[in-house]
């Protein structure tokens, strides 16, 4: 019982202090424009490149099986990261790199874009 109350106490002092925030790791708060693919969206098919542009710090979450123009959509980036929690482990993708992998679970590889 004591835990509880001390958990309780934690987390009502958190979001007391506005640390709530500290939830969220990305650069861009959860209510900003994200590019994707109708793909990921309306098929479900998984994310399996992620752009974080340098010049606008902005974000893409793409399946990787599309780059016509015809087929992106602009969404959430809380959106996006509800379609998929693994997002999350590249949060700390600087801008000006992008991330791929081969299948959801798959190791995340990184390169800095030229």
């Amino acid at each position: 019982m004591r835990t509880i109350i001390l958990l309780a106490a934690l987390v009502y002092s958190l979001a007391a202090n506005g640390e709530s925030d500290l939830k969220w790791p990305f650069d861009q708060a959860e209510n900003v424009a994200a590019i994707t693919t109708k793909q990921v969206v309306q098929s479900s098919l998984p994310i399996l490149m992620v752009v974080h542009y340098e010049d606008d710090d902005s974000w893409a979450f793409t399946c990787g099986t599309t780059n016509k123009s015809e087929d992106l959509m602009i969404v959430g980036m809380g959106e996006i990261v509800n379609l998929d929690s693994t997002l999350y482990s590249i949060a700390d993708l600087p801008p000006g790199w992008s991330a791929v992998r081969e299948s959801v679970g798959s190791e995340w590889v990184r390169t800095k874009d030229e």
